[in-house]
């Protein structure tokens, strides 16, 4: 006799599916991101060579031509060095082509310019996270098979993401041991438009970081701690009301209902972006150095809004 199936849970929500609706322009946006021309273009060649009597050779837009396509095609700095000798023989081109200790050592103090918004206008929708980048140490079947060992280093990359576009607007830097909360002022500094909104998950939830998203007369969601009060402690002077105002209403209407009102999904769309970034330039950081661990990072989230400048599936669910 056929075993029959449980009756579905009516509790459970059905798993929503979504589709594409740009898949030609998408499409052709995936090829274009292979084009060296995104990063070896007519700007680059003009300005290859530094001027003003620094004493340096190549300017920094070279070598952060250099660096981004050392990131996008992940290579090591010898190939990168060689990768830029071959192009400069297939192309026909008169520049000269740093060597690979030039390359390691004007990473370490490379001016890396801020990133910058696209061409959208109105207030931002932020979602803030963090993710780690692993620097060296036991690899993923070594952890399962025989646990973890004492060289296991990491840094943590914190993002500011916005969640219209996907363009990352800002982010750190910073060690393993780093607590996300107090990052959450820093990147806020860093992007200079109008905020609406901020999403962030338990790890910043404070009154800090009340105070600092309030400050930029934005909106927190943030979801309150196990076991947050509504009423702030005696030794918390001047509370933002907003974190209580969060706790009262997960207590009337439950946590999953709360997240759904105020729109916290949002947040995972730093997940996303995150995603995008260790699979395209990859989960590790090449150098060794923590001044161009810096500068490696900073260059490879440039890449990544080039890239989603060029194109995003756009999709919509399918009821």
């Amino acid at each position: 006799m056929a075993k029959q199936s449980p009756p579905p849970d009516e509790t459970c929500p059905a798993k929503r599916t979504w589709r594409v609706t740009n898949w030609p322009d998408y499409n052709r946006a995936l090829v274009s991101r292979g084009g060296v021309t995104l990063w070896l273009h007519d700007e680059v060649l003009r300005d290859w060579r530094a001027t003003g009597g620094k004493g340096m050779r190549y300017s920094d837009a070279a070598i952060l031509c250099a660096l981004g396509i050392r990131a996008v095609y992940k290579l090591p700095l010898r190939q990168t060095q060689g990768f830029l000798r071959s192009l400069k023989t297939m192309l026909g081109l008169t520049i000269p082509v740093p060597h690979y200790p030039t390359l390691s050592r004007r990473a370490a103090d490379l001016a890396v310019p801020d990133l910058r918004r696209g061409a959208q206008t109105g207030p931002l929708h932020l979602a803030i996270d963090s993710t780690g980048l692993k620097l060296f140490g036991e690899g993923e079947w070594k952890m399962r098979q025989h646990g973890k060992g004492k060289r296991r280093v990491w840094r943590k990359l914190h993002l500011a993401v916005d969640t219209e576009t996907g363009e990352i607007l800002a982010h750190t830097l910073t060690g393993s041991d780093h607590h996300d909360g107090p990052e959450l002022l820093g990147l806020l500094a860093k992007v200079k438009a109008p905020v609406a909104v901020v999403s962030a998950d338990k790890a910043y939830d404070s009154f800090v970081s009340h105070r600092a998203i309030l400050a930029i007369e934005a909106t927190p969601v943030i979801p309150p701690r196990t076991g947050a009060a509504i009423t702030p402690p005696s030794t918390e002077k001047d509370a933002p009301k907003t974190r209580g105002d969060a706790v009262r209403r997960i207590a009337e209407i439950g946590a999953k209902a709360w997240k759904v009102e105020i729109g916290y999904h949002r947040r995972s769309l730093a997940e996303t972006a995150m995603a995008r970034y260790k699979s395209i330039v990859g989960p590790n950081l090449r150098s060794r150095n923590r001044d161009t661990q810096i500068t490696e990072a900073a260059i490879a989230v440039r890449c990544i809004n080039t890239f989603t400048a060029i194109g995003m599936p756009i999709t919509v669910e399918i009821k």
